[in-house]
């Protein structure tokens, strides 16, 4: 469910909330292949199903970096922020990948607004704490800190 404020001043009131569940979204073979196609990255690992059943994890595996591309469709689920000019991802503090993502499963994402900061030019940076987790996984796919901002 999506948390929707209007403006900055509600945007700052986040500060240190906790932002909920995305619902989950399938990482199939077709996925996994088109990234592989956009980013030139053909490993067997990611894209020859028969070779990858052999391989250390007994199947295709979607890339990390693909993995780490569905934030932001993942963390528009859960928040929506009206009422500003312009939206820009800023960057990424750091990224882990403890657990790989087989094709055929499901990841969603859990956040947390950590911070809330002002940044020149009438805007905020807000800082979101987030685990992209695989359906019936023990542990992650991906654990994240992601940096964007916001400008009125």
């Amino acid at each position: 469910m999506s948390i929707t404020v209007n403006g900055l001043a509600e945007l700052r009131k986040l500060a240190g909330s906790d932002l909920g569940t995305s619902g989950w979204i399938e990482i199939t073979q077709e996925r996994i292949n088109t990234f592989a196609g956009a980013t030139d990255d053909h490993q067997w690992i990611h894209v020859d199903p028969e070779r990858a059943a052999a391989g250390p994890f007994g199947a295709p595996i979607a890339h990390g970096y693909l993995t780490l591309a569905l934030f932001i469709p993942l963390f528009t689920e859960l928040l929506d922020v009206r009422g500003v000019a312009t939206k820009v991802n800023y960057g990424l503090n750091k990224v882990r990948f403890p657990a790989p993502v087989k094709a055929g499963s499901r990841i969603r994402l859990a956040g947390k607004l950590a911070a809330v900061e002002d940044v020149p030019g009438d805007g905020v940076q807000i800082t979101v704490d987030g685990t992209i987790e695989i359906e019936g996984g023990a542990k992650p796919a991906a654990v994240l800190r992601s940096l964007s901002r916001f400008y009125a």
